[in-house]
């Protein structure tokens, strides 16, 4: 057994395409597994296409590194990456996608709801459309209606709307997506759950393929849905900036200081319009009366153009920050997919 401490990545002209890589996070799926790795096995050995499967275990506590040794001496292709504690799923998506060796990499999680039996149709929708992501639609999914459909349901339509990426299942992590795209793809936070979201900021081509969700079968689940639903709405309004203002910060940032300080400007306008009247129509002492100091427009007048300054200063560094970004690292502001040349006659 080999134990590489950083990911050995092969040139470019080495990788082979036919190769699919099986992305597998895992946290305490120590039951579960024995019946996953041989289904994975069966379905790969009956398509005759080679494979590989990496186990990412995230700090499992029940045993599961164990059982992934195990396995490893009945599968040979079985690769396993130990992280030192629990870093996340999205870390462990990010691990695999950095070991893997094919041309297009699988995830989907280990405790067995997600069935390998769909992969073979999701490589060859994959393959028909030239797409760089398919992701799994989840069928008569089994789960509680009010805890896991609903917030599913509503969670979707949020994001669509925010990102415009239009899709029925995001939670599903069975997916299919190319090398080149998962390498130019960076996953951090807990960005797994946006996948195509930030697949779709480097332009790429996304299905969606019906999949079998599977009762789980062994194990409980890690997380609920109300107990991550303000990390997904937090996680959203970054992946909305990241999608809309990352390269150009001051149409966002500007854009509210300019609408703050504009309101703010009206309304002291407003006020001094007001005093100036009261005094011709009622005469000088109705003129000295009305203290515009005192009145409470005045208070959110001030702090609206405060705001609004602040805003645009916000956006001035975001553009400085952003310009460092790309001009330090010297770093392309677009990505290309592929090159395309008519062969030369020698």
């Amino acid at each position: 057994m080999t134990i590489a401490n950083h990911p050995q990545k092969p040139s470019t002209d080495t990788r082979s395409t036919s190769t699919v890589s099986i992305v597998l996070p895992i946290y305490n799926e120590a039951e579960a597994l024995p019946g996953l790795i041989r289904e994975i096995t069966a379905v790969f050995r009956e398509m005759d296409r080679s494979y590989e499967i990496i186990a990412v275990d995230d700090g499992s506590t029940d045993g599961s590194l164990d059982v992934l040794r195990q396995l490893q001496a009945e599968e040979p292709r079985l690769r396993i990456v130990q992280f030192r504690r629990n870093f996340g799923q999205t870390a462990a998506f990010a691990a695999g996608f950095d070991y893997a060796r094919g041309g297009v990499i699988v995830t989907m999680d280990a405790d067995g709801q997600q069935d390998p039996a769909d992969v073979p149709r999701m490589l060859e929708v994959m393959e028909a459309g030239d797409y760089d992501l398919v992701t799994g639609w989840r069928q008569n999914r089994k789960e509680p209606f009010l805890t896991r459909k609903l917030p599913s349901i509503i969670a979707n339509w949020l994001i669509a709307s925010a990102s415009d990426v239009h899709l029925h299942d995001r939670g599903c992590s069975l997916k299919a997506v190319r090398r080149d795209l998962a390498e130019q793809m960076q996953l951090y936070g807990e960005l797994h759950r946006f996948i195509p979201e930030v697949a779709s900021m480097i332009g790429a081509r996304i299905a969606e393929v019906p999949v079998n969700d599977r009762p789980r079968q062994a194990g409980v689940s890690k997380y609920g849905a109300l107990s991550r639903t303000p990390r997904v709405i937090l996680d959203l309004l970054t992946v909305s900036y990241l999608l809309n203002y990352s390269d150009r910060p001051m149409q966002l940032f500007g854009g509210i200081g300019l609408v703050s300080s504009a309101a703010g400007g009206l309304i002291l306008a407003y006020l001094a319009i007001d005093k100036i009247w009261r005094g011709l129509r009622y005469g000088e002492q109705a003129f000295r009366d009305f203290r515009i100091g005192a009145n409470p427009w005045t208070m959110l007048a001030v702090l609206l153009t405060v705001l609004g300054v602040q805003f645009l200063m916000m956006g001035v560094l975001g553009e400085i920050l952003t310009r460092t970004y790309h001009e330090a690292q010297d770093k392309a502001i677009y990505v290309v997919r592929r090159v395309i040349e008519k062969e030369r006659n020698a």
